[in-house]
């Protein structure tokens, strides 16, 4: 996938992650990790954004390297929406399976530009 198709991929990611806390419930736990996720969630698509402006090799892999920390941290928040009861898995599997897709993206870019280096 090109750099323009992920820098739109990761932005689409973030807004439904910004959708998804705005419906969640006003207790106490649930907007804690709303919250937590929220940060991660739209992190991907800023740190990304940095990716794609990397002045060098290194730093497009560091920078990858926060996308992918940014998305298994997300994934972390979806489950415990999940298994806390706050959220049905059925409302979260899209969002999910994203972020799942986005890391093997994201893990794929870094090990061919590592390649690339030797």
């Amino acid at each position: 996938m090109r750099m323009e198709g992920l820098r739109d991929r990761t932005k689409h990611f973030a807004l439904r992650v910004v959708r998804m806390y705005s419906t969640l419930p006003k207790e106490t736990s649930a907007q804690v990790m709303g919250k937590q996720v929220l940060r991660s969630g739209t992190s991907v698509a800023a740190n990304f954004r940095e990716a794609s402006r990397a002045r060098s090799d290194a730093e497009f892999i560091s920078k990858l390297g926060i996308v992918e920390q940014e998305l298994d941290e997300s994934i972390l928040w979806f489950e415990l929406l999940v298994e806390s009861g706050v959220v049905a898995e059925t409302k979260l599997a899209s969002l999910r399976q994203e972020a799942e897709e986005l890391i093997k993206i994201t893990v794929t870019a870094i090990k061919k530009t590592k390649a690339q280096k030797k």
